[in-house]
């Protein structure tokens, strides 16, 4: 499969159930306005002029500050909801018409911006729910699909959605329905009379969190929407103007440093003694991953005082930089091939290729081209370009760490110096704009915070102490695993948390951010204290392993000879996946359940979706690892896999895995994260979790999606759940095990009664048995195993 930079407008025909649909069957629901400037009908709250955080001089709409609890009572909470929520709506005004609502993004990996216009609504609601401030939802449909967005496994990860999703006029009705519940709820709730009152563990901590979850996405809407054609785009009259723009003449090709962009000197950072992380009694909200304190001894290092212009990255892309497979990392060259760039994305080629002429993306227009600005790029890409700065240079350039930006900001004079953020411009601006002088000698450091945020070589992890918070406990938890770096600063539409000191986010390094970069210059012998939770895949995701693939090619696929070739062995624990699956298929039976579709999450390699595909229609196998997946892939597409089975030491023998030809048309396999299903699985006949529910970094996140209006599994339906109930750490929070735990009053807590408490409301238990299964790691060596199977039917 390939892709394409810029591609053409084309059909996406895509399967929901039965339905199969392309995006443009989704326009011409809509009745309400939505082109040219909106009417007053179109604002769900306050329009922009009435909202706080309205300039008259300049007749814009900007972010007020982040809310601080001890000095801020029940108006300075409304206001600060309202600048929010109209912020969102006055960005959405920018969309001209229905198809940029239902339009996927070019790169087809994130959800139409329709998703993200009720998201936040949703989101609203479903939080305050879990945090008892209301009791019921106003549209459980909408709190079902709008609920959990997409976090693609890589930049290949083409799966796409498969939703009819509703009129805009249906969600413009509902975001106006939850405004009014949020608005009541301040002005109504006791504890927001008096200063101070909102902590941590105080319930209204979920209603600040949806206020800065709506700011979040303030920033993922506006970069969807710079990836949108021109023609769907307007610029909003109130939204705040894009930065000033160089003179034409500086606008000039080819760009000369001096000139048409600053030289970017490297300042030097003293060692320091770091500590740093927020406090849980920090006045302001906070995300879960920015609590816990790290202390570093950081060796001096040199770090460029400005974000790397548009006009030195120019440099990179004019010499091939982008065709030199040298500088870039193996996924890194793999992304770059696969979508064919030569550049980066918000350039606009102007001119025939290799004269590398080109104008510039911004949200809302195309520019020319503005050479001192930050150049916008993902992760892949700023790293490609510090190797090769130092081949050009003869010097080792890397990407600052996060104790390194720690130390710049240490080393400035005054951290809260004036920036690009909070929508002071509507894009971002010139690298030499916003300086913050050194507490020693002349130099500076420029954009410590704002303008783009900035790609670190971290990857994403959390601060020693830091805990999940129980209202979001999937928030950070499911990134900590090696595939997502970390981004710090913030951007010009950073606000609220986002533009806090205490900031720390993530992506996966093929996304693209408001994001860009600077350079650091480490003494020799110093790694910078970068955090790094992997060397490899396998090191940070023990299924990526090769030896842990070959163990489940055997668990799933061997003979039972080979998984238990002793004579004394327990034989009954041979074939686990087939049993399982028999297990599902025995009571879908027995409970007169059509056998048609069927969802197998943690599929690991497929043997037991290849077994459910025996009685039932279709099956969808799910599983993180993607080396499980493209084993079972392999299998679908050419009905057998060789894999090593391990004798002793380095003594292996070579094993054949098959499948029946006739299965494989039944069968899809797809990569997904079990805690953030895609919204487009929907009303199973049957559901299977087998050894896997002890090994999610959220298991309620899980759980939670089996039922509900887009439920996994149908009214009716089954769900089999397969646990062992070994509880761990490294892949789950202690904070949310089911079981497996004392409480603090001493009482004891078994995950058997945790499971059924998650699911009890809405299904029926019909059956509990122990399930063993045996890993076989070599001849002489087994993991004996008695899980626990527990069968639930869904209520009608």
């Amino acid at each position: 499969m390939s892709g394409s930079r810029n591609p053409n407008l084309g059909i996406i025909t895509l399967e929901t159930g039965k339905e199969c649909r392309s995006w443009q069957q989704n326009l011409g629901q809509t009745k309400m306005k939505l082109t040219g400037e909106r009417d007053a009908d179109w604002w769900t709250g306050l329009s922009p002029q009435e909202c706080p955080g309205f300039h008259p001089a300049s007749g814009t709409l900007k972010s007020l500050p982040i809310f601080n609890f001890e000095n801020s009572d029940r108006e300075a909470v409304l206001s600060y909801f309202d600048n929010g929520w109209t912020l969102s709506e006055l960005l959405f005004s920018a969309l001209n018409g229905e198809e940029g609502f239902y339009r996927p993004p070019y790169h087809e990996l994130r959800h139409p911006l329709v998703f993200y216009y009720v998201h936040p609504a949703a989101l609203y609601v479903n939080k305050l729910r879990v945090a008892g401030l209301i009791e019921t939802g106003i549209n459980s449909y909408f709190e079902s699909l709008f609920e959990t967005g997409v976090d693609e496994m890589s930049w290949d990860d083409m799966a796409k959605n498969t939703i009819a999703w509703p009129s805009i006029d249906e969600a413009h009705h509902y975001r106006k329905q939850v405004y009014e519940l949020i608005r009541n709820l301040i002005l109504s709730h006791p504890d927001l009379e008096t200063p101070g009152s909102t902590t941590m563990e105080h319930p209204l901590w979920a209603l600040f969190m949806g206020f800065e979850h709506e700011r979040i996405h303030l920033e993922t809407s506006s970069v969807l929407m710079r990836e949108l054609p021109l023609h769907l785009l307007q610029k909003p009259q109130a939204w705040p103007e894009k930065a000033p723009i160089a003179r034409l003449e500086n606008t000039a090709f080819p760009p000369k440093v001096g000139r048409h962009y600053p030289q970017n000197a490297l300042v030097e950072i003293a060692r320091s003694q770091l500590s740093f992380g927020k406090s849980n009694h920090w006045p302001t909200f906070g995300w879960d991953n920015e609590y816990g304190r790290r202390q570093v001894d950081l060796p001096a290092f040199a770090a460029t005082s400005r974000l790397i212009s548009n006009g030195e990255f120019w440099q990179f892309v004019a010499e091939g930089g982008y065709l030199n497979s040298e500088y870039w990392s193996e996924t890194g060259s793999r992304w770059r091939q696969f979508r064919n760039i030569k550049c980066p994305t918000f350039w606009v080629p102007d001119g025939p290729a290799g004269i590398h002429q080109y104008k510039l993306r911004t949200c809302f227009e195309i520019i020319p081209m503005q050479w001192n600005w930050p150049a916008v790029v993902n992760y892949h890409e700023a790293q490609a370009f510090c190797r090769w700065k130092s081949e050009k240079e003869g010097k080792t350039y890397n990407l600052p760490s996060e104790a390194e930006h720690q130390a710049m900001r240490a080393a400035v004079l005054n951290t809260a110096a004036e920036s690009n953020n909070l929508l002071r411009f509507g894009s971002e601006c010139a690298t030499d704009t916003f300086p913050s002088p050194l507490k020693e000698g002349t130099a500076a450091i420029y954009d410590l915070f704002g303008n783009l945020w900035q790609w670190l070589e971290d990857h994403f992890h959390p601060l020693p102490g830091a805990k999940v918070h129980r209202f979001y406990d999937d928030f950070s938890t499911p990134c900590y695993d090696g595939q997502h770096q970390m981004i710090m600063g913030g951007s010009f539409i950073s606000t609220g948390d986002e533009a806090d000191i205490y900031a720390r986010f993530h992506f996966r390094p093929h996304f693209f951010q408001h994001a860009g970069f600077r350079l650091v210059v480490r003494p020799e012998g110093s790694d910078g204290a970068v955090v790094l939770l992997k060397e490899s895949a396998a090191d940070a995701n023990p299924y990526e392993a090769q030896a842990t693939l070959n163990e489940y090619m055997n668990l799933h696929y061997g003979k039972v000879e080979d998984q238990m070739p002793w004579a004394m062995g327990p034989k009954e624990a041979a074939c686990f996946p087939q049993r399982c699956a028999e297990l599902v298929d025995r009571f879908c039976r027995e409970s007169s359940v059509t056998r048609k579709r069927a969802l197998d999450i943690g599929c690991a390699v497929g043997g037991a979706s290849f077994h459910l595909a025996r009685t039932f229609e279709s099956v969808v196998g799910i599983d993180l690892s993607k080396s499980f997946i493209e084993a079972a892939r392999t299998l679908q597409s050419e009905h057998k896999l060789a894999y090593d089975l391990k004798l002793e030491g380095d003594l292996k023998e070579r094993r054949l895995a098959e499948v029946d030809p006739e299965l494989s048309g039944r069968v899809t396999f797809r990569q997904a994260d079990a805690c953030a299903l895609p919204a487009d699985l929907l009303d199973f006949d049957a559901v299977l979790l087998a050894n896997l529910l002890c090994r999610l970094p959220s298991p309620a996140a899980c759980l939670g999606r089996l039922d509900g209006h887009r439920g996994l599994v149908k009214p009716g339906g089954i769900v089999v759940v397969v646990s062992p109930y070994t509880w761990m750490e490294r892949f789950t929070p202690r904070e949310v095990w089911l079981g497996g735990y004392q409480d603090a009053e001493g009482r004891e807590h078994y995950s058997e009664e945790g499971l059924k408490a998650a699911l009890g409301k809405h299904f029926d238990l019909l059956d509990k048995q122990d399930m063993p299964l045996l890993i076989r790691e070599h001849e002489r060596k087994y993991q004996y195993i008695v899980a626990q199977a527990m069968v639930f039917r869904r209520h009608l």
